[in-house]
């Protein structure tokens, strides 16, 4: 969890029990955050502010981290903390991971407009995102200096956990970059995609480019138009590649800067191909493989229900 989010989190809270005591938010004490007052705060999270489950469980997280903080230190408190601690994240169904299939990236990646600066920047943010699969923060993060592309090419990122990690380049990312680096001839310091005005670009910046990008892409390749394609969608695609390459998941895991290999298990989950090639792995040798394909009398059959 980045520190912004601990910081929002103590922020609606604190707004939401002094609301609730009547208090000033620096009168506040360990008291009045009690388990009862977390469980009304993670409910107007749902209903109220219409949060995700995901998001009501950060918040819950975020929480526990400070009550386990003040755990040793206010042993007076004691039952108070205990209570919050025990309170349990919320169970979900987790959705299957959505990428992007090589067909809907090449499109992807035709549709910044080559004569313009800021689409020469954009192929250039595309490809890097679908070749590492970086963070978004992490790519708002880049600078000119974290790009190397002399011998053993490669992009250094501070990566979430505050934990650094390089990731090796391809040649068509390689070219991509040397082109737009050469182009803005930026110092060691600056933004490796910035603005106009040479701030880095912003979350919503890129998300509203990728969705730009995909609009003009889905007239190439329509099956874009029944996804949605944001910067974590590209890093999903990355870890896909990966996976389809026949990359162990504990590679891709220190690719992605995943904390535990078992994040990394959804990937195996969401392709299909895999499955179905693990399956003919254990079917006995006299049987043949492949999918069940009705017969036309069974279709006429069931067209009659």
């Amino acid at each position: 969890m980045r520190p912004c989010a601990y910081r929002d989190t103590w922020k609606l809270l604190l707004v939401f029990a002094a609301a609730r005591t009547g208090k000033q938010p620096s009168s506040l004490d360990i008291d009045d955050v009690n388990s009862d007052l977390v469980a009304a705060f993670l409910n107007h999270l749902e209903h109220d502010r219409h949060n995700s489950v995901r998001t009501r469980n950060a918040r819950l997280s975020a929480i526990h981290s400070l009550f386990r903080f003040a755990a040793p230190r206010h042993p007076e408190h004691a039952a108070i903390i205990t209570r919050v601690l025990a309170m349990p994240s919320k169970r979900f169904e987790r959705a299957l991971v959505t990428y992007l299939t090589t067909e809907e990236v090449d499109a992807l990646l035709a549709a910044p407009d080559p004569t313009t600066w800021t689409g020469r920047r954009d192929r250039a943010l595309i490809l890097l995102m679908v070749q590492t699969g970086m963070r978004i923060a992490e790519v708002i993060g880049l600078r000119c200096n974290d790009i190397h592309l002399g011998t053993g090419a490669h992009v250094a990122c501070h990566g979430k956990g505050r934990k650094d990690r390089i990731t090796p380049l391809t040649k068509p990312t390689i070219k991509a970059l040397r082109d737009w680096m050469a182009e803005s001839s930026s110092k060691p310091t600056d933004p490796i995609f910035p603005t106009r005005s040479g701030k880095p670009l912003s979350r919503d910046a890129i998300e509203h480019r990728l969705t730009h990008h995909q609009r003009a892409a889905a007239v190439a390749c329509p099956s874009l138009n029944t996804k949605r394609v944001t910067a974590h969608v590209l890093r999903h695609t990355a870890a896909m590649r990966l996976l389809e390459a026949g990359v162990d998941t504990t590679v891709i895991a220190l690719w992605l800067g995943h904390e535990r290999v078992e994040t990394t298990a959804i990937y195996l989950h969401a392709h299909l191909d895999i499955k179905e090639k693990a399956l003919a792995r254990t079917t006995p040798p006299n049987i043949e493989t492949g999918r069940y394909h009705p017969t036309e009398s069974l279709l006429a059959f069931l067209e009659r229900l």
